[in-house]
């Protein structure tokens, strides 16, 4: 289970859609992503949550 203490990121993948994930698992990523496709860190997953949907209204992201 995560904690609330743990980081949180948005990357945007190949087909346009982001992803809210873990900073543990950002190293796991591919290193092609580059900041213009990354946000965050985030303190809370509500927080990425709140985030990606304003990036889906900016036109950053495709709603899934």
């Amino acid at each position: 289970m995560m904690t609330d203490s743990e980081s949180w990121y948005i990357v945007k993948q190949a087909d346009g859609h982001c992803e809210i994930i873990p900073g543990a698992q950002l190293g796991d990523e591919s290193d092609d992503a580059t900041r213009s496709d990354r946000w965050g860190p985030f303190a809370s997953l509500n927080e990425a949550i709140g985030r990606r949907v304003g990036l889906i209204r900016a036109g950053k992201c495709q709603p899934n």
